[in-house]
């Protein structure tokens, strides 16, 4: 009899231990449970911005179209990079004050009004609304006689102006070692293309950078892009001009 009341004395403290382990391992299940279901719920920390992104409002005037620059190698840009040549910075600056223009660079170096015919019908194909033309430069250069780079740009004017194109006609000049007789005949080539075939002219396209050392590179005949900052500049006018008198400007 002693032996069977000690052995249940024995059985009911190991269920009352057992009891109370599994009250313990219930609370540190739930504790854990509890710091998971922190740990899953807590956001992770987002980096804040260093800049605060700002609404950009460029008014756009609901004008869209495609511009032509064709010329040699004032055009092209030699010696800078190509988002420094003027019709980089030209497309830059239409496209800032709200003109949707893109601006597409046909500058060859080297080539002449001759060779600006050779491939008239190529910049054509482009279907340009406006073509800003700035060639006859390497003719003067040449020597090459003044009536046949006016015949020469004059037929490129009406070729272009027969498919609706606008032109906007950069004039150029030549330096005053040709003798006054030639440098006189060729400076008049321009004024007198835009009067009789009616285009806007832009009276000299190196206006503020010819002669400037600053804003020349070493050759000082290829302007820097600080240089052709300066050409946008001068040439800017005109061609918003050419924008508002295409159809339905």
């Amino acid at each position: 009899m002693r032996i069977a009341k000690n052995t249940n004395w024995i059985e009911h403290r190991f269920q009352l231990r057992l009891k109370v382990w599994r009250r313990l391992l219930s609370l540190c299940l739930g504790l854990v449970a509890l710091l998971l279901l922190g740990a899953c719920g807590r956001a992770e920390p987002t980096s804040v911005p260093t800049t605060v992104p700002t609404a950009m409002s460029v008014a756009t005037t609901g004008r869209t179209g495609l511009i032509v620059a064709m010329g040699d190698s004032l055009t092209e840009g030699l010696g800078v990079n190509m988002d420094a040549a003027y019709p980089a910075q030209l497309e830059r600056k239409l496209r800032a004050d709200g003109y949707d223009f893109s601006v597409i660079n046909a500058g060859v170096s080297g080539e002449t009004s001759s060779g600006a015919l050779t491939r008239i019908d190529f910049v054509m194909t482009l279907n340009p609304d406006i073509v800003i033309l700035a060639t006859g430069g390497n003719d003067s250069l040449r020597a090459i006689d003044p009536a046949l780079t006016q015949a020469n740009i004059t037929q490129l004017v009406q070729t272009l102006q027969a498919k609706g194109i606008l032109v906007v006609l950069a004039g150029m000049q030549t330096v005053q070692n040709m003798g006054a007789e030639y440098t006189g005949a060729f400076q008049a080539i321009y004024p007198a293309v835009a009067q009789a075939e009616k285009v806007l002219l832009i009276p000299f396209f190196l206006e503020g950078v010819g002669g400037n050392r600053e804003l020349n590179q070493p050759d000082f005949i290829h302007p820097t892009a600080d240089g052709y900052a300066v050409v946008v500049e001068t040439i800017y006018p005109y061609v918003v001009e050419a924008i508002q008198a295409m159809p339905g400007g």
